[in-house]
Formats: C-alpha cells, structure tokens, sequence
C-alpha cells in the first residue's frame, strides 16, 4: 500500500469520538483561530482558578523587529496545577477510588497500584518534607530518578508549592546532570540508590554523587540531597501504605557493581554523605498528608526541561502554569479521544516532555487512569509490551517509531501471541513515521481496527500541534495531518515568503498556542535567537514540512537532516522511509557526504532485520529502491552495513555522530548522550570507501 492511502476510513473507526466529523474538526478549529481568547477561556472555565483569569486572556509578540519577544495567556489569573490534577478529580469529580497509575516494573510480576486518594496523600506528604527542607515558590528541584511513583509525587509536591522542578533523564551521565544542576541553579536534588534497565545495573546515587562533586568543583555545592530506596527497600522503608509503594523486598542488587543472583541478592551498599544526603523514608515519617497548595499566576513558571544536549550547550526550555495545564490536558483529551474508562500507556519516560505532557499532567487533568512503565520494550522477552497491554486491558497506546521499528524486526507472531483486543488508539511521538512501520503499526498491532495518531510536537511546543484527531481526520501513513485547536501552520522558502497549496520548506507557526514554551531559563536572547530571529513574525520550529494536495503536513525531518544534491533539497527522512520499504531492511538512517560534483551525496546506514545477510545484490537492490521511489538525484552513492545506529538513550539517533562516521572523522565531540558506545567501532570498521 502506498503513502497516498488513507486509513482507516469512518465508517470503520471503532471508537466513540469526541469529534466525529472533520466538519466538527473544521468549526472548532476555526474558532480556535479566530477567537483564541473566547475557545480557551472556555476550556479555562473548567479548571479551579483561585482569580479568574481577567482580561485581556492573551498578550504576545513573534515579530523582533518589533520589540521583545513574549507570551502571556491568562496572566493575572491564580491557580495551582497539581489542585487541578488531583484535589479536584478527588474532591469534586468524586474520583478518589480510581486508579491514578497502573505501575509496571522492569521485572514482570514487580507491580503495584495508586488510587487518586492516595496519590494526593503521598504528594502532600512529600510536598510538606519539601517545604521543611526550606524549598519555596520558584526555587529550582532537580529530579534525577528511575520510572517509579515516586517520581510522579516528587513532580507534583513541586508544582504544589509553586517549586520550578527541572527533570532529568535517569540514563544521562554525572556530566549532564551537573550541566543541568548548574544552568537552573538548583537548590535541591532527588534521585534514588538505583534500579535495573533490563538486566543492566544503573546505580543512580553514584552517578548522582558524581555530578554533584562536578558542581561543588564548579563553586555550586548543592547542601541538600534527598535519597529514595528503590532496590534496596525491605519491611523497615514501607511507610504502613504498603499496598501503594512499590512492593518491599524487591531483588536487590550490590550497589558496588557485582551482580549476584536473584534469590541471593545483598541490598545495596549506597555511598552516603551525612551532611548532604537523607532517605526519603526517613523525611516522610510522621509527616502529615495534607498540605496547603502555592497559588499561582498562570505565567509563573511550572518546570524547566533541558533539550538533550546531542548539539550544543542544552537548552532549559521553561514552562508555565496555566497555559500547559489547560494544553495538554485539551490535547490529550481529543487527540487520544479519552473516556472515563480508558486505560491508557505512554511508554515514553518522564525525563523527556512526553513524559510531562502525556504520561503526568495531561492525563492526571483528565483523572485517566495510566499505565507507569520501568522496563524495556523487549525485557524479558519481546512480547513484554502486548503481554502488558492485555494485563491491563489497555485501550489507548502510544509509543514512539523506533520502538515500533524494533519490535517489527521480530515480525508478527510475538505480538499475536497476545489478544490486544482492549486497544482503541494507537499513537506515535518523537520522530516521523515511516508509512511501512505505520503500516505494520495499522495492520498487526492494530488489527486494522485502530486508528492511528501519528503527533507532531516539541519539547518547545508543550503539546501536540500537528496531529490526527480519531473519528474525526482520516490518515496518510506517515503524515502529522492537521493543525491541532489553536495551532496556525505556515511553510515557508528560504526568503521567508509562505507558500500556499502544495508546497515544501520550513515549517513556522504564526501565533502561540497556550503552551508554548516562554523562554530559554536565564537566556531570553537565546530564545529569540533560535525561534523568532530567522524568520521575524514566526516561531521556527526548525523542521522541514511539506503540504501535500490535500492539506495534510508531513515532517520531512530537521532542516539540518536536509541534504542539497545537485541544488535538489532532499529529505534524510524520505529516503531513509524508502529503504525501509525493502523486506530485509529494519532500519535505517541516512547523512550527507561531501561530493566532488554534486556537493552533497547520500550515506545510508542500514539495519538489517534478524535472518538477513549484507551483500552487494542487497546494495544494489536498495540503491534501485530509493531511484524508484524519490527520482535518479536521491541514489545513494553509499550503503553501509550497520548492525547498530548511534543513539541517544531517548531513542533518537546522533546523525553528527553518523557524518563523522561517513567521513572517516574520528572527533566526535561530546557523546555523553549516546546510549551504547560499542557501536561506534563496529560502524567505523564496516564504512564503506568513500570518494572526496
């Protein structure tokens, strides 16, 4: 089936859809647009605001040339986003018996439950220990801490005393936290002894420690570290709520590095600073669960959450109160067409904004009850992810493509070996989809019965912006569709002209949307360089899109992903979608290479799926394939075997790391993101040669 397809048609959607015409879509979006104030101040309506939101509701400027750059949605109204997602579903939606997450360890049978009643109680709780310790309104919390409840209650105790909490991702080096640390001037860290990725050991509180010996080095010594025992608990930890915390004498680890086996397990030898660090156990005893929450305005600043740093010093994008909270509870109830009875699975971690956006606040505003993922998608075994769709009937599933891409590569009969007869929608985040995955995605995972939301979005953006909408838009396998409420899409050349109709360039947003993020933390000229300076009047979104016949947007990938051969702008994606389409091919990944002609040319590297042999035919084969696809000027003039890509433990793969790779460059910079280094040799030893 090709690209141009559209699925699943209406008649065939099996969902009760909020939006159930693309004419509902059409009128609410227009209004959307043309009265933003009069559609969010509805929506804003049904939140609890302490002062309503008083007029004017939005307040901005894109243009530089024009002054400063800034967002105001809502400023001068008072609220508090973790009353809204919790004391409100259990006070006055009466949703306090409901399961708030389903959490799911990395060992299967290592699970536990959380009604909303006791998520607050635990948020309180934590809430007031944060306050004892001497956090107040707008001081920063770093959070660096495995896929565990209390990672959720860490979040929100912060959000409810108006502490900024700045996230990060367990699987990021000493080196990247103290960067993080250091550039929001946190006063506190969180994080636990450590936990298991599989069956590999992450100890946590050493990598912690060494990250704050980088920051006293750096004249920043952080006095307050709050420690929580995930591996090692036993009877003496649980706080008498045992039935929520994550269940006592789990199989512990040494924490020194050697692993014993399960049943003999020593609990963990965690380093310890007394005049630093407390056990988190230790802080809440005694502590009461009720606390009064931080009322604040809808501009103060809710979180700061770091880029991934592959390019560049990170960027701590900042987010607000009351535009995030009225966003992402709004996507997620449309875009995932949420009901009361869903149970709904984000595999994304906390540490990146899925996490923030799809797996806490948005659904949490919706009082869904989610699914809290610590494991792997193939640990331990490849069927994992179906075997815990069915264990908790899960009806709206969302995941990224390379994690769609892996499991392909094991073919049908791991997925099928589960019913899945819960699932409704099904989602994708993080990169662009390409329509053989999609299709794979549609027909097997789905059972050609789901519809599926392939969400375009940004850390940047706070929430889904280009989406599907179920029941409402049919899909192109691979294309973002539509323009989410709010949201007012452009495509411009080069010279900053929009193009109209069918078109290709860069993408740009003409007005904001609730949450878009408001600053770069404590570098607003950043954030005017790299978003508004290009292109004045626009956020750039720095991707490249296309707008085809029909009004649909396709993400053809980073502008800088874009490759120029023979003055032809191609897309990495389109042709890294097209080799794909090849029956061997799992992955793939493509780069530019310097060209004595044509200035640029294609380097792909290609995974091959298990079976599979690297030949020369194969070469051919899939040169032939991409010509057919895209013209003669996409041939690759290289094709190598690439058993492993270079990626960041997000999931995303280093291209920079790629072009060196190409060009024979062993400099590769910082790759202190990059998940599993081995690959770097074997890819140098396999690079094809090259012509300058």
């Amino acid at each position: 089936m090709s690209a141009s397809d559209i699925y699943p048609p209406p008649s065939e959607v099996s969902i009760n859809a909020h939006i159930n015409s693309y004419e509902k879509y059409k009128e609410l979006y227009d209004k959307s647009v043309q009265e933003p104030s009069e559609f969010w101040g509805e929506i804003a309506n049904s939140f609890y605001w302490r002062v309503p939101p008083p007029p004017p509701f939005l307040r901005y400027n894109f243009d530089v040339t024009k002054g400063d750059i800034f967002i105001e949605w809502m400023k001068g109204g008072v609220t508090n986003i973790c009353y809204n997602v919790l004391d409100r579903n259990v006070h006055d939606k009466k949703l306090g018996d409901k399961v708030a997450f389903y959490w799911e360890g990395n060992e299967p049978g290592d699970s536990m439950s959380i009604t909303y009643s006791e998520l607050l109680g635990k948020v309180c709780q934590f809430a007031n220990v944060l306050r004892a310790q001497g956090v107040k309104k707008g001081d920063r919390v770093s959070i660096y801490m495995p896929m565990v409840i209390e990672l959720v209650v860490a979040m929100l105790a912060c959000a409810r005393i108006g502490a900024i909490h700045s996230i990060v991702f367990a699987g990021f080096s000493a080196e990247s936290l103290c960067e993080r640390i250091l550039d929001s001037h946190c006063s506190l860290l969180i994080t636990a002894d450590g936990f298991y990725r599989g069956d590999k050991l992450i100890n946590l509180k050493r990598i912690a420690d060494d990250a704050l010996k980088k920051c006293t080095e750096k004249n920043h010594p952080l006095g307050k570290c709050i420690v929580l025992r995930h591996l090692g608990r036993d009877d003496s930890v649980c706080d008498g709520t045992n039935k929520t915390s994550p269940p006592c004498k789990r199989p512990c680890p040494d924490m020194q590095g050697k692993k014993q086996e399960k049943s003999k397990r020593a609990p963990p030898q965690t380093m310890w600073n007394p005049s630093r660090d407390q056990w988190w156990h230790d802080l809440i005893k005694d502590v009461s669960l009720e606390c009064e929450p931080e009322w604040c305005d809808a501009e103060d600043e809710l979180f700061i959450l770091y880029t991934s740093g592959s390019t560049g010093k990170p960027k701590g994008v900042v987010h607000t109160v009351g535009g995030y909270m009225i966003f992402t509870a709004t996507t997620f109830q449309y875009v995932f067409d949420y009901h009361q009875d869903d149970v709904y699975w984000c595999t994304a971690d906390i540490g990146w904004i899925t996490g923030h956006s799809y797996l806490t606040y948005g659904p949490l505003a919706n009082g869904a009850t989610s699914v809290l993922f610590e494991g792997l998608p193939i640990y331990p075994d490849i069927s994992r992810m179906w075997q815990i769709i069915d264990k908790y009937n899960v009806s709206k599933f969302y995941t990224a493509p390379t994690a769609i891409r892996l499991l392909m590569k094991y073919g049908d009969e791991p997925v099928e070996r589960y019913s899945r007869k819960s699932l409704k929608v099904l989602g994708t985040v993080g990169e662009p989809i390409n329509p053989e995955a999609w299709l794979w995605y549609y027909n097997v995972v789905g059972g050609k019965r789901c519809p599926i939301v392939d969400t375009f979005w940004q850390t940047e953006t706070g929430g889904h912006v280009l989406t599907p909408l179920p029941g409402a838009t049919v899909t192109k396998p691979g294309s973002a569709t539509f323009p989410f409420f709010g949201v007012v899409p452009a495509i411009l050349n080069e010279s900053g002209e929009e193009l109209e109709g069918e078109a290709e360039g860069y993408l740009v947003f003409k007005q904001p949307w609730p949450a878009l993020m408001r600053t770069v933390y404590g570098n607003h000229q950043r954030f005017e360089t790299t978003y508004f300076k290009k292109f004045p009047g626009y956020y750039v979104t720095g991707d490249g899109c296309k707008r085809d016949s029909d009004g649909y947007y396709w993400i053809t990938g980073r502008i800088d992903d874009m490759l120029n051969v023979s003055g032809h702008l191609l897309s990495t994606a389109e042709v890294e979608s097209a080799l794909v389409e090849h029956s061997s091919v799992a992955e793939a990944a493509v780069v530019s290479h310097p060209h004595p002609v044509k200035g640029e040319c294609l380097y792909c590297f290609v995974t091959l799926r298990d079976g599979h042999e690297f030949t020369k035919t194969l070469s051919d084969q899939l040169k032939n394939l991409v010509r057919e696809k895209i013209g003669p000027i996409a041939t690759p003039d290289y094709i190598q075997n690439a058993p492993g890509l270079p990626k960041t433990r997000s999931g995303k793969i280093m291209r920079r790391v790629l072009r060196n790779i190409a060009k024979n460059d062993r400099d590769l910079g910082d790759i202190s993101t990059l998940a599993d280094t081995s690959v770097i040799n074997q890819l140098f030893e396999n690079r094809c040669q090259t012509v300058h």
